[in-house]
């Protein structure tokens, strides 16, 4: 579990990544903000958009008890629906706690007693079957607000379960269908609650540089999404790099065969020539053709994949 404080009490208006959010929306209100597919459509949310969606959703949580003194407790991939809980919770000067939804009952159950939120977002319902089954066998019970993207049936659990719907009312809009796929600087991630300090990490590089941002349909369609969105700059954990390393060298020809001698006399020297011609086809196959930076969120590099590396004069 990681714990965003924004510091406690009406800290809104001095929040950097909340002011930064008011200017995007003020200053370039039409541009594209966030992309995320969903149901195997991309769909798109302008800067206002984004803007508009937290407030009403801080409204909604205001109106169930949310205030400063509030601890949220998110759980889940990042998708738009947790970043506008996680920007919400920061609107209102609110604790924001991620927890892995791997995480297994026994540890659940210690994190949340020992944590106790008065409210929490859980994405999926294999995550939310194990939240009621701790709700239900803890010793020690506390009121806890649960909010799921879909209703869910009655349950013994003491928690109070009500669908995202609840928050919004009447007031909630629809996203828009994506009509371009790209931004001349084009983040990217495919993370989730279980990369501890990951969540801070992208509202900051998303909302202090004011780069669009782009999400995957799920984990698993990851390479898919990415290749089709063709970032300019990836935040990664460590272990997804690790994965991105791997999936990079399964699409190589393999070991000992003339291609990949081939490959492996291109890397080595790849600035110039016939060299660099096979490194940026290389980038094109695996979806990084516009890729100029790797990053961690926290100003280092991550692990260095050679073939995503970009030359100074390819970086636009």
């Amino acid at each position: 579990m990681h714990e965003l404080k924004p510091g406690g009490g009406r800290v809104a208006a001095a929040d950097p990544v909340w002011s930064s959010l008011q200017q995007w929306a003020q200053n370039k209100p039409l541009e594209i903000a966030l992309r995320h597919k969903q149901r195997g459509c991309w769909l798109a949310w302008r800067w206002i958009d984004v803007l508009r969606e937290v407030e009403r959703l801080g409204a909604g949580l205001q109106a169930q008890g949310f205030g400063p003194d509030s601890r949220l407790a998110l759980s889940g991939a990042f998708a738009p629906a947790l970043l506008f809980f996680a920007l919400a919770a920061r609107r209102a000067g609110a604790s924001v706690l991620a927890v892995a939804p791997q995480e297994e009952a026994a540890g659940l159950r210690s994190l949340l007693e020992r944590q106790r939120p008065s409210h929490a977002y859980v994405a999926s319902r294999e995550s939310l079957a194990v939240w009621l089954a701790v709700g239900r066998q803890s010793a020690s019970q506390w009121p806890l607000m649960l909010y799921a993207r879909q209703a869910v049936a009655l349950d013994a659990s003491p928690w109070r379960v009500e669908p995202l719907q609840a928050l919004y009312g009447d007031r909630a809009e629809s996203p828009r269908a994506a009509h371009g796929l790209r931004s001349p600087r084009q983040l990217w991630s495919e993370e989730g609650s279980e990369w501890q300090p990951g969540l801070q990490l992208l509202l900051e590089r998303w909302l202090l540089s004011g780069d669009s941002l782009a999400l995957p349909e799920h984990a698993r369609a990851a390479s898919r999404d990415r290749r089709a969105i063709a970032p300019s700059h990836l935040l990664l954990s460590e272990q997804r790099l690790e994965r991105l390393a791997e999936e990079i060298e399964a699409h190589l020809a393999p070991v000992g065969s003339w291609r990949r001698r081939l490959c492996d006399w291109a890397i080595a020297a790849p600035e110039r020539g016939l060299r660099r011609l096979l490194k940026q086809r290389v980038r094109h196959l695996l979806g990084f053709r516009h890729l100029q930076g790797i990053e961690r969120g926290d100003g280092r590099q991550g692990q260095r994949l050679a073939w995503l590396e970009t030359p100074r004069s390819d970086a636009a």
